[in-house]
């Protein structure tokens, strides 16, 4: 028996790194899970794979930064699935680099993904939970959440944003037995790093990543599941998790 028999989550960003580990780790607590994020080539190998474990899944192709991709998701979710009890905001983008003479698309891409696709998703799953009276919603933030750095200003801003956005949603519905959880992780081993468009920001990403024991989606994906797993009078808010070597 699992800890999460019964219970329906759905991951976005959930085709690589921290999103396909937390989507393993649920599944193997019990979960049925919606799978969902845009390249649908790597999320049917994963389907694939949680079925061979016996494990119901649904492949979703999603843009979050999509208003009503997102409701239809969280319609699709509890169509096929019979429910959604935990929704695991994952997707996002990391790209670094100055503000002066910043490519400002890379703006619109972090804050469309990081803040307004998290919101979007949000905002499509809580009715229901609302009706049920219970619910998780994980949003994983950053340690780029809480200390600004020059050459990440903007990735910072994100990421301050969805802190705020979590503890005001937080206090509107703890009350109604939904828990909002942020995880924060330091440096990660996944692909974020790869799609740094600016070259120097990546250069100087991939020099900090190798003088540290960087931590693995599956670190993460251990700490979504413990937020997820607690008894419904433990609300575990907000957990960071670094790297030992990562001093900031």
């Amino acid at each position: 028996m699992g800890q999460l028999d019964g219970r329906v989550a759905l991951v976005t960003g959930a085709s690589s790194g921290i999103g396909e580990a937390t989507a393993l780790a649920l599944a193997a607590e019990g979960a049925s899970v919606a799978l969902a994020a845009r390249r649908t080539d790597r999320l049917e190998g994963l389907q694939a794979r949680l079925a061979s474990g016996s494990t119901k899944a649904i492949a979703l192709e999603l843009d979050v930064t999509d208003e009503a991709a997102c409701r239809a998701a969280v319609t699709r979710t509890r169509d096929e699935l019979g429910g959604l009890d935990l929704l695991i905001n994952n997707a996002g983008v990391m790209l670094l680099g100055p503000i002066l003479d910043a490519d400002t698309e890379d703006w619109r891409r972090m804050l469309n993904t990081n803040v307004l696709g998290l919101m979007y998703m949000t905002h499509a799953s809580l009715p229901g939970m609302v009706e049920q009276g219970r619910g998780d919603i994980v949003n994983v933030s950053s340690v780029a959440g809480r200390a600004a750095h020059r050459g990440s200003g903007v990735y910072n801003a994100s990421k301050f944003a969805v802190n705020a956005f979590a503890e005001s949603l937080r206090q509107e519905v703890t009350g109604r037995g939904i828990r909002v959880s942020l995880v924060e992780p330091g440096v990660v081993d996944t692909e974020l790093s790869d799609h740094i468009t600016h070259d120097k920001a990546k250069q100087a990403a991939r020099e900090w990543y190798s003088s540290m024991r960087t931590l693995q989606a599956d670190d993460i994906a251990r700490a979504i599941t413990y937020v997820v797993t607690q008894p419904a009078h433990v609300a575990i808010n907000e957990m960071l998790v670094r790297p030992t070597d990562q001093e900031r």
